[in-house]
């Protein structure tokens, strides 16, 4: 069993930063991939980017590549996302999630555990 908590987000200036963390507890999260998804009000929820159980590997979706940065850190047994170059249509809530897998997913139905999610506002 894993639970997640997502903290960080808040209201920033198109153009500007925010660090999103997911803490993770329980032991098997060292075994799971983990992933950043975000869901706009009346839209379905949305990929964002996929960390594998290593944190070596990283996928992200086309729109946030290059802004948008994930790492894990294992002594904290948390999944960061640093967040660049924000802009307005990046406003939403961003949810951290589990896999009970190693390797990379950007499929929502792959991902068993989810956090409470965290509210991203991009000012225009």
């Amino acid at each position: 069993q894993v639970q997640l908590l997502e903290s960080g987000g808040g209201l920033v200036q198109a153009g500007g930063s925010l660090r999103l963390s997911c803490a993770a507890s329980g032991r098997s999260f060292i075994m799971y991939a983990m992933g950043w998804f975000r869901q706009a009000p009346g839209k379905e929820r949305e990929f964002v980017v996929a960390v594998s159980r290593t944190g070596g590997g990283t996928y992200y979706e086309s729109s946030v590549k290059g802004r948008f940065t994930a790492s894990r850190d294992y002594a904290k047994n948390t999944v960061d996302l640093q967040m660049n170059s924000l802009k307005p249509e990046d406003t939403t809530v961003y949810y951290c999630a589990a896999r009970t897998s190693p390797t990379l997913s950007d499929r929502i139905s792959d991902y068993v555990y989810w956090g409470q999610g965290t509210q991203v506002t991009v000012s225009s």
